[in-house]
């Protein structure tokens, strides 16, 4: 009689990285719901159908839809950010600073830039749901104007850097409202062509005078 002697069992994935990847998947049906939904279709019984997520376990992680979609908007926005830290490093030094501008406007084509203008816009009329993303969206802008400087390579303490830099990221974001319903990438890359030579003409770049001991 031959007798089989039984292999090492599977190794259980740790419940931890369990959660954190039901986590994850929340968040990521959540922004994809919002994309193609919209807000009054992004449901939480929607999101963990999508997700393959039990509504138990959902309701564990967010109990309610605004923390999930908060949470979701915030998830992507870091993740987007990590992308565009990567790319930044296969900027070219020839015509750089329209390199940048096609990098940021990225960002304001992408989903999450179309899940947050949802959020924004239900925002507007629901004073809970606003105290909950104004803060968000003031940190995500604080951070995007920091990266835009850092890929510039500007101090926004010389000259006009700040306000051109300001104005830029309200000009990707109109570029960016103005894709959402439609393709507008032909008019979009004419409108940077025009900007980048004008940045290069009133940025400050050179670093400020040191000061004598």
């Amino acid at each position: 009689m031959t007798t089989h002697t039984a292999g090492p069992a599977p190794a259980r994935t740790p419940q931890g990285e369990r959660s954190r990847a039901m986590r994850r998947r929340l968040l990521e049906a959540t922004v994809e719901c919002l994309v193609e939904l919209g807000w009054a279709g992004t449901t939480t019984t929607v999101v963990s159908e999508r997700a393959g997520v039990s509504r138990g376990a959902q309701l564990h992680h967010f109990p309610s839809k605004q923390d999930l979609v908060v949470a979701a908007v915030d998830h992507l926005s870091q993740r987007r950010r990590d992308e565009m830290t990567a790319a930044a490093a296969d900027l070219p030094e020839k015509d750089r600073t329209r390199a940048v501008l096609e990098a940021l406007a990225h960002q304001f084509v992408s989903p999450v830039f179309f899940a947050a203008l949802e959020l924004w816009v239900a925002a507007r009329t629901d004073a809970e749901l606003r105290s909950a993303v104004v803060p968000l969206e003031r940190r995500i802008g604080r951070e995007t104007h920091a990266y835009a400087l850092d890929l510039l390579g500007v101090d926004e303490s010389r000259g006009d850097n700040r306000a051109l830099v300001q104005a830029t990221l309200d000009l990707l974001r109109g570029l960016g409202l103005a894709a959402s319903l439609s393709d507008d990438s032909r008019r979009r890359g004419a409108v940077l062509d025009a900007w980048a030579p004008l940045l290069d003409d009133r940025l400050v770049l050179d670093p400020p005078p040191e000061t004598s001991s």
